[in-house]
Order: structure tokens, then C-alpha cells, then sequence
């Protein structure tokens, strides 16, 4: 019976979802919100005190409500998943620092030598052979063996890294949507504290409007952080795609330096 690999990746980012939820909220528990108690108190009574007195923006108080902690859980669960993808390219990256395929300057590799060079990559240990450069060096020996086409094992080769490019993009799926859901959820505070403050509309024609201030400032405040944070992941999201995109590069070139241009047919 063929034994089933275990999602380590799965398993990684909803661990990470429950440990953000659990390190947020008791922070906001404990820190944030009582914090924001206070300066919320402290101004009000200020602003009894005096008429003209000018409330100061806390970041206790921009950052106290619902939408704002749940885009920070979010964020954390975001930056947990990147933290893991660039351990995973920083470790295919030390793989080029590596000679693989150690063949002398000014040797050339027949077809029949494929072997001995295909073994000496197979020697790495299991998890390292599912990396990239691994995968490209074997295919290529082993096209070179087949076809004895150099023209055929750079295609197959470029093949190779182009579809490992496509799945790396496609993993950021979900990195680029948590970036896109952070704002959404800004909207919705935004739209929430709309709706409050026009149902203390008949409070602010009497007069009062702490009510109507007070819910106005959750719709600014939600969109505020929402954004701020979105700018800040998306800005890193596309470094951890440039050193993607770098991987992928570096290791086609590696291919070409280290193998192909050693290939000999005839």
C-alpha cells in the first residue's frame, strides 16, 4: 500500500491561522482594548473640561475594534506563510552554491557518462532531490541519455523551470488574497460605522453627536490600518516573487553552466 504524503505545508498555515487568532486577541484582550478605555475616558473628560480642547488620535483607539484585530490576524497569518515559502527557496538557493554535477573544465559528457552523473544527484538525500535544481539536472542526463540531442535537453530544461515559475506564482494565490480580503474587511468596518452613526442621526440634530463622532471614527479608522497593512504585504509579497523569479533563473543558468554546455553527442 502506497503510503500518503503528509500536507506539511496545510498543516503549517492553518497551525499559524490558529496560533494568530490565539496571540492577537489575547493581546487585544489584555493591552489594547483596556488601553483604549482609558484614553477614551481621559478624553472625554478633557473634552467636558474644556470646549475647545482637540482630541489626539491614539494608536490604542485607531486599532481597538473588530475589523482592525482581524485584519492583524490576517497580516501575522500572511507573513507566517511567507516566512515558510522563503525558508523553503532559501534552502533550493544553497543548492546552487553546491557542484552537483562536478565535471572538470574542458570535459565533456557523452551519453554514456549520464549515469555516473545521474547517480551523484540521486545521493542526495529525498527531500533535496524534490527541489528544482535537482529535478532539472536529472531530467536533463536522463534526456541526454535518451535522445542524445543537446538542443532537446536545454527545451526540456527550460520546460522544466517554466512550469516550476507557474506553480510558484500560483502558490502566492493565497498570500494575495488574505492582501486583497485585509482591505474588504476594512470596507465592511468602514460600512458598519456608517450605519451606526446614521442611526444616532436624531441624537446629533438634538445636539449630541459623541455618538455619531464616535462610530464615524470606526469607519475611518478600520479603512486606515486596513490599508496601511495591505501596502506593507504587498509590498513583500512581490519581494518574495522577485526571489522566486530569481530561483528559477539562477538554477536554469546553473543547468546550462554546470551540464549542458558540457554535453557532447558524438
Amino acid at each position: 500500500m502506497k503510503k500518503k504524503n503528509i500536507p506539511v505545508e496545510f498543516v503549517y498555515q492553518l497551525f499559524a491561522l490558529i496560533i494568530a487568532i490565539i496571540v492577537v486577541h489575547a493581546f487585544y484582550v489584555s493591552v489594547v482594548r483596556p488601553n483604549a478605555a482609558e484614553v477614551i475616558i481621559e478624553q472625554n473628560m478633557l473634552a467636558e473640561a474644556d470646549p475647545d480642547f482637540v482630541r489626539e488620535r491614539s494608536v490604542w483607539v485607531l486599532i481597538k475594534d473588530l475589523e482592525q484585530e482581524s485584519c492583524f490576524i490576517l497580516m501575522f497569518w500572511a507573513l507566517a506563510i511567507m516566512g515558510y515559502k522563503a525558508a523553503k527557496i532559501n534552502a533550493e538557493r544553497k543548492l546552487l552554491d553546491v557542484d552537483l554535477v562536478p565535471v572538470p573544465e574542458g570535459m565533456r559528457i557523452l551519453p554514456e557518462d549520464t549515469r555516473e552523473f545521474a547517480r551523484q544527484v540521486q545521493a542526495l538525500p529525498e527531500d533535496r532531490q524534490q527541489m528544482l535544481l535537482p529535478r532539472a539536472l536529472l531530467n536533463a542526463l536522463r534526456r541526454f541519455a535518451s535522445t542524445r540531442s543537446i538542443q532537446d535537453v536545454s527545451s526540456s530544461t527550460h520546460t522544466i523551470c517554466e512550469s516550476e515559475a507557474e506553480r510558484l506564482e500560483s502558490e502566492l494565490s493565497m498570500i494575495r488574497y488574505i492582501s486583497w480580503a485585509i482591505p474588504s474587511i476594512g470596507f465592511i468596518g468602514t460600512v458598519r460605522g456608517i450605519g451606526e452613526a446614521l442611526a444616532q442621526a436624531d441624537k446629533a440634530v438634538k445636539g449630541d453627536i459623541a455618538g455619531v463622532t464616535q462610530s464615524l471614527g470606526v469607519a475611518f479608522n478600520s479603512t486606515f490600518i486596513a490599508l496601511l497593512i495591505s501596502i506593507f504585504l504587498m509590498f513583500l509579497v512581490h519581494q518574495l516573487q522577485l526571489v522566486q523569479e530569481r530561483l528559477v533563473f539562477d538554477s536554469e543558468t546553473y543547468c546550462d553552466d554546470k551540464v549542458i554546455r558540457h554535453l557532447k553527442s558524438d
